[in-house]
């Protein structure tokens, strides 16, 4: 009897530690745990800030293993999950470029402004290079407001008013190069990271008399600026969108999958259907985008204007796209990172393609002295179409190109940003 019972209490607690064998919880990048897995030593601090448990005393100079929630969103910013699409022009190419074809390729996940960058971000970003940057530089930042002159037209109020006037404070920024727009891109990274520095960094210390005292300083940076990136409070680099990323941004496919991952149809523009209105709703026959419907006619007859926008409009007033990004279509045409080459669609990788440089198409085999090709090592592409654009250019596949120094009054840019590990909950 004693041995049936001694054999079931063996039995019965071999079972509960297979069990709780298998429920042991799966380490992450989020919860690493308290100790290494490789070395059994115990981190400084784990990763929710407590002391490890008892018989794993924490080493003083040991590793140290932040808390960490997952990659935050930076303002603006909306996350963009990646996944497989079919890039290039579903539009008839009735300029007979054939230079985007179609072809499969995927794209990681990344973050992209919701909006483009309006006037009012660009006066702050000349706001904080006056302050820590030199005359020189703070004058090549400063857009090219005379974009908006013609000699056949009268756009002279938009030339002195369009950047600073109050009116026109959520309206795209224009007369931006795409150098200019790199250079915001660089500065935006550092102003958001000095911002996260302070916000999340190390608390000033304090003396005992005043430890007793609640303190409402906010936490000091370190030295440089920002934090480490092993704190998980700094974000990678804002930049512009390669134009596979653009491309995918705007088509929002998302919005197309109801049963499985097989695809059953594509999207002319950053909407369903082939019409220019809304099928249906409390708003249905209202534009869907801000562009030309042709010649002349800009924004229809007063009274019962169409998109009612004459120029560019404030970045809110459209629906946004099935990845919440407003105006992937229509309002200006936007830059993106790649360098413009015909050949592109089949030179590319097709995972995460970009053409950053004229690798495999040399800048040599253009014939650009003698007038007969107009491709150099400066031509960006820029895409989405404008509001002096018909609707053939809103649909996402089209591209055209420009030099990276030049600018126009139809041109605007918005940032991304690439996203890193598992997508955190926190939005700045």
């Amino acid at each position: 009897m004693k041995r049936i019972l001694f054999s079931s209490i063996t039995g019965a607690l071999a079972f509960a530690l297979i069990l709780s064998g298998c429920s042991s919880k799966k380490r992450t990048s989020i919860d690493p745990g308290r100790s290494s897995t490789a070395t059994g030593i115990a981190y400084s601090k784990d990763n929710k800030g407590k002391k490890p448990k008892k018989g794993q005393p924490a080493q003083a100079d040991g590793f140290q293993v932040n808390a960490f929630k997952g990659q935050p969103a930076g303002p603006n910013l909306v996350y963009i999950e990646g996944g497989r699409f079919t890039m290039g022009t579903v539009e008839e190419d009735v300029t007979f470029a054939r230079d985007n074809l179609e072809r499969t390729v995927t794209v990681s996940s990344f973050y992209m402004d919701e909006t483009e960058i309006t006037n009012l971000h660009w006066l702050e970003y000349l706001h904080g290079i006056q302050k820590d940057s030199s005359q020189e530089f703070y004058e090549t930042a400063l857009p090219d407001t005379l974009v908006w002159m013609n000699k056949l037209s009268f756009n002279d109020q938009f030339t002195e008013q369009y950047l600073r006037y109050p009116g026109f404070r959520l309206y795209p920024v224009v007369g931006v190069s795409w150098v200019q727009a790199s250079d915001y891109c660089k500065w935006r990274t550092g102003a958001v990271n000095g911002e996260m520095a302070v916000r999340f960094g190390p608390k000033a210390k304090t003396s005992k008399k005043d430890r007793s005292a609640p303190t409402t300083e906010a936490p000091q940076a370190k030295a440089g600026g920002r934090l480490a990136i092993e704190s998980g409070n700094v974000l990678p680099g804002y930049r512009l969108p390669t134009e596979a990323e653009w491309e995918y941004a705007a088509k929002a496919m998302i919005g197309t999958q109801y049963m499985d991952e097989n695809q059953s149809s594509q999207r002319i523009y950053p909407w369903d259907g082939s019409s220019m209105r809304k099928p249906k709703g409390g708003q249905k026959g209202t534009m869907l985008a801000n562009f030309k419907r042709g010649r002349g006619d800009f924004a229809g007859i007063a009274g019962h204007q169409n998109d009612g926008g004459i120029i560019t409009m404030e970045v809110y007033e459209f629906p946004a796209n099935d990845f919440g990004l407003y105006n992937m279509g229509g309002n200006v045409n936007e830059w993106v990172y790649d360098l413009y080459r015909p050949n592109s669609f089949q030179d590319m990788n097709d995972l995460n393609p970009i053409r950053r440089s004229d690798y495999l198409d040399e800048e040599n085999l253009y014939d650009k002295k003698n007038f007969n090709s107009l491709v150099d090592n400066k031509l960006r592409v820029y895409k989405g179409g404008s509001w002096n654009d018909v609707a053939y250019w809103l649909s996402p596949g089209t591209r055209r190109y420009l030099d990276q120094d030049s600018a126009t009054a139809t041109i605007g840019f918005r940032c991304a940003m690439i996203a890193i590990g598992p997508k955190g909950k926190r939005k700045l």
